[in-house]
């Protein structure tokens, strides 16, 4: 979803404000930026070589890459796009250096997303040390159910994630398998950054990423936070 702008304060149309939808409001969330951890779950970690518990590692998307569905479009340049299913954070408020234990009162809400993946870019990436920008921030890469307030779904520390691509289960973990829990990783990412409201931070996969094709049928949750459906769409 994308919110309408006053053109008149502007030398020309600035870009829309992305907005996500937020479960039961009028009103939607307004994205700022958009933060994703890397290897953060355990096995996951293990199944792409590392087994060790690193401090967390981050990468961003652009606040735009939201994607509220039913229909994703197949990205081009790829020929191996994959899944990886998320619990997303919401945050209604913000700060700089914010303690781990007090990390979860920035929290509006939370909901579950796809970090969508041209796994052989970020793996040529890789390979020559370079950022994983076209990998992880095309268009349209971060699809999202709407969010659920916190009020509402309580801060989900054992909650079951999966995701399924045609009625087949290919991920399945829960948010107590986190090698870095939703407050550390609040706390490690204020240092490197100010937080603020508006901003949606993608907290790591479980095991069982996968490719996509065009036509799939992609069916994700967070268990008791948000469930979340979409095809992808042919080329």
């Amino acid at each position: 979803m994308i919110a309408a702008v006053d053109e008149s304060r502007y030398v020309f149309a600035p870009a829309a404000q992305p907005v996500v939808p937020v479960a039961g409001e009028a009103g939607g969330f307004p994205v700022h930026r958009i933060y994703c951890v890397g290897q953060n779950y355990r096995e996951h970690a293990r199944e792409m070589g590392d087994s060790g518990r690193e401090p967390p590692f981050f990468f961003a998307k652009p606040a735009d890459a939201v994607c509220p569905g039913p229909v994703v479009p197949y990205p081009p340049l790829t020929q191996n796009l994959h899944h990886e299913v998320e619990l997303v954070v919401a945050l209604g408020l913000g700060g700089a250096d914010v303690a781990a234990e007090r990390a979860l009162e920035l929290v509006y809400g939370y909901t579950v997303g796809v970090d969508l993946t041209r796994r052989d870019l970020q793996a040529a990436a890789r390979q020559a040390g370079r950022p994983w920008t076209t990998a992880k921030g095309f268009d349209r890469s971060a699809p999202l159910a709407p969010l659920q307030p916190v009020a509402r779904c309580g801060h989900p520390r054992n909650a079951a994630i999966r995701l399924s691509v045609n009625g087949m289960l290919r991920q399945q973990g829960n948010t107590a398998d986190m090698t870095w829990s939703v407050a550390e990783v609040l706390a490690e990412l204020s240092r490197y950054f100010e937080l603020a409201a508006g901003d949606l931070v993608f907290t790591g996969t479980p095991p069982g990423i996968g490719p996509l094709a065009p036509g799939d049928h992609v069916e994700c949750e967070v268990e008791g936070v948000a469930r979340l459906e979409f095809r992808m769409e042919a080329r």
